[in-house]
């Protein structure tokens, strides 16, 4: 049984099919529980050798209203934006049952998406990286940090 909680992450009016296909390969290889879509934009891409929606559960929800409906019950809404109140990732502790959301590459998170977030982290930088890079880079963060909790939980 896996006592570690569970994540998924996914992305709102994604516009290009190459970062999905990164974004979801990247989610596989990093042990994601989950990956959805919202108001997807664009058809499948080869960029996502692994076909990680053949291996762990994909989502495709019509718009944010019908993906907040149906998301995990206990799972706080992680938004990550480039905005002025973000946490930055360096101090963020993830939580144990976690849905990160990406906005699209042009127009980031709507103001209904970053209303109903739980948390909203930021990455470095002044300019916003691209969105498959900046979700790779959380999830790493998130099994980074983890480990470390792991490992010090055990040497207690």
């Amino acid at each position: 049984m896996k006592n570690n909680g569970f994540f998924g992450i996914g992305c709102l009016n994604m516009k290009t099919s190459f970062n999905y296909g990164t974004l979801f390969r990247t989610a596989q290889v990093f042990n994601a529980d989950f990956i959805f879509l919202i108001g997807c934009r664009f058809k499948n891409q080869t960029s996502d050798t692994f076909h990680s929606s053949k291996h762990i559960p994909a989502f495709s929800y019509k718009d944010f209203q019908d993906f907040n409906k149906h998301r995990p019950f206990a799972c706080k809404l992680i938004g990550i934006e480039l905005i002025e109140n973000a946490t930055p990732l360096k101090e963020f502790s993830h939580p144990v049952q976690a849905c990160y959301l990406l906005g699209s590459e042009d127009a980031g998170l709507s103001k209904e998406a970053l209303s109903n977030c739980q948390e909203i982290i930021c990455l470095p930088g002044a300019k916003s990286l691209n969105v498959s890079v900046a979700g790779s880079i959380v999830l790493y963060d998130r099994i980074v940090k983890g480990l470390r909790i792991e490992v010090t939980n055990k040497l207690i």
